[in-house]
C-alpha cells in the first residue's frame, strides 16, 4: 500500500469504529445545502421573473410552503452527503482491506 492508503486505512480503522455522530453528521452537508437554499432564495426575491413575483405577492401563504420546501431541501442534501461520504470512505477502507489481505497472501506464498 502507498503511504497515504495506510494513513486513511489507520483513521478509517479508528473512525468505523465510533458511532455515526448526528452533529457531526450535519456540519458535513449543512454548507452546500443552505448555498442552494440561499441562492434559490435569491432567484426568487430578486424579481428577474414578474410572473413568479406576481403570483408570490398575490398569495402570502405561499411564503411558508417555500420555506418549508427549502427546509426539506436543506436536511435532505445534509443526510444524503453524510451518507454518501461514509458509505464513499467504508468502500474504500474494504477495498484497501482486501488489497491488504491478497498482498499478505501473496507474501505467503512466496515464503
Amino acid at each position: 500500500m502507498t503511504p497515504e492508503e495506510e494513513q486513511f486505512y489507520l483513521y478509517w480503522q479508528d473512525q468505523r469504529k465510533r458511532k455515526k455522530q448526528f452533529l457531526r453528521k450535519l456540519s458535513i452537508g449543512m454548507p452546500l445545502g443552505v448555498l442552494i437554499a440561499g441562492t434559490l432564495l435569491v432567484n426568487l426575491f430578486s424579481g428577474w421573473y414578474k410572473k413568479a413575483t406576481m403570483v408570490l405577492n398575490s398569495d402570502p401563504s405561499l411564503i411558508i410552503v417555500i420555506l418549508v420546501a427549502l427546509i426539506g431541501i436543506v436536511i435532505f442534501i445534509t443526510i444524503f452527503s453524510a451518507y454518501h461520504r461514509w458509505d464513499r470512505n467504508e468502500s474504500l477502507y474494504q477495498d484497501l482491506v482486501k488489497k491488504n489481505t491478497e498482498e499478505n497472501d501473496s507474501m505467503q506464498h512466496l515464503s
